[in-house]
């Protein structure tokens, strides 16, 4: 198998072969600049190394003695110590022995540094652990050392799927001694730091006592804003809201913002509301309101903006709202015959503040009144079908963007939002009605 960039063959206190190169404990094996370096778990009475064919001498490649009967090539070998094996006087192999025991890791503290620099951005953890060195050298005698990776995990939240989570990223990856770390990681959530390894005892099955910190108040901040929305259903309302993500609307609607921020982190709010682009918040509410719910009853893009704090850090997020012009459109004709099309005389319509409505029949007698845009005239007097023919409307109707002061139209002399209509209205009815 492949681990830390370099090959390890592993053995549980039965014989395994490398070629002619044969351990006996568990071991792991590694090979570097030439050198093959067997680090056991501890070595014992019954540790072996062989190696197969007859004539087999090992030597001790720093003072040149000769360590094995060639009779009987079979090692115990001796910690931080290098080899070359030798059959009928030509060298073979070259080994170097290390007893993982004697270089166990003492793992005392990770804990985080209140001093980081960037709370908002990273995490610098302050580290305090005993870390003997692990090294090997070649037969001239150069020494070299071997990379120490510790882990380090912890938990964090992100915002998934509408929704808060908990949830464990890879491990960071360290090299002791160094006497700190920096995390380069948003941390949204409260945590504990755990600080364990390294790859060699991972590898050889050693349990190394973790450190683990003290629980982590983050400061870190972020917010997601969403919004919620009563539905309004009926049919002849243009751009009516039927979803959270809905982002064009008639007006006047009322929305309710989620801040969707990481708590407990989070620990005031700023709400502003700004209008057509302009800088000046139209609305500006800070304090404690984590959901803010607004009415907008005039027609224009609007940009929702909350700004999220905790004792160091700022975050903001926004929501484009867009209201309509108003619009009313009457029909010349409805057929309410129990069909489920048409039975109603309704408008369509946006954005209207005020809608009045009355219909009269040929001799000028008002039959019918209603003052909701959302309903119509079902076709009824006084609860009986009334006669098919035509029939006169006079409808008085305001839209929210409607504006007294604005310039009246040359030609039909409205100002803005002033929906004035009148004509006839047709009812039909099929057979059987």
């Amino acid at each position: 198998m492949r681990k830390f960039i370099f090959s390890i063959f592993l053995c549980a206190n039965t014989l395994i072969s490398m070629a002619q190169l044969s351990v006996v404990g568990t071991h792991i094996t590694l090979d570097q600049n030439a050198v093959r370096v067997i680090i056991f778990d501890s070595i014992t009475s019954n540790t072996e190394i062989k190696y197969a064919g007859t004539n087999v001498r090992f030597y001790k490649y720093e003072d040149a003695t000769l360590t094995t009967n060639p009779t009987f090539p079979t090692l115990s070998p001796d910690d931080a110590t290098g080899y070359i094996i030798k059959v009928d006087d030509i060298a073979k192999d070259t080994i170097w022995v290390i007893d993982y025991s004697k270089y166990k890791p003492e793992l005392k503290s990770i804990e985080p540094d209140p001093a980081t620099v960037s709370p908002c951005d990273e995490l610098n953890l302050l580290i305090d652990a005993t870390v003997p060195t692990l090294s090997y050298k070649k037969p001239s005698g150069t020494e070299y050392s071997l990379i120490r990776n510790f882990k380090i995990s912890y938990q964090n939240q992100k915002w998934d799927n509408g929704k808060w989570v908990d949830y464990t990223p890879d491990n960071e990856i360290m090299t002791l001694p160094p006497s700190s770390y920096i995390l380069h990681k948003v941390l949204l959530g409260d945590t504990k730091f755990t600080l364990s390894g390294d790859q060699y005892a991972d590898s050889l099955g050693i349990t190394i006592t973790p450190a683990i910190s003290k629980l982590y108040s983050a400061v870190a901040v972020e917010c997601h804003p969403t919004t919620v929305i009563s539905p309004r259903t009926e049919t002849n309302e243009g751009e009516r809201p039927s979803q959270s993500t809905s982002i064009n609307f008639s007006a006047p609607i009322d929305i309710q913002f989620l801040s969707n921020a990481n708590l407990p982190a989070t620990t005031s709010y700023l709400w502003e509301i700004f209008k057509d682009g302009s800088s000046m918040a139209l609305v500006s509410r800070p304090g404690n309101i984590k959901d803010l719910r607004y009415t907008f009853e005039e027609s224009g893009t609007y940009k929702m903006k909350v700004t999220v704090r905790s004792t160091k850090c700022t975050y903001s997020d926004s929501i484009i709202v867009t209201v309509s012009e108003s619009k009313l459109e009457v029909p010349n004709v409805f057929t309410p015959n129990g069909d489920g099309y048409n039975d109603e005389f309704r408008v369509a319509y946006k954005s209207l503040s005020t809608f009045e409505c009355w219909v009269f029949n040929r001799w000028g007698r008002q039959v019918f009144y209603w003052n909701d845009p959302q309903k119509g005239w079902n076709g009824k007097i006084n609860g009986k079908d009334a006669p098919a023919g035509p029939y006169f409307y006079i409808i008085k109707a305001y839209g929210t963007d409607y504006n007294p002061k604005s310039k009246p139209d040359p030609k039909t002399k409205l100002r803005i939002g002033e929906l004035p209509r009148k004509g006839d209205i047709n009812l039909l009815r099929g057979k059987g009605n």
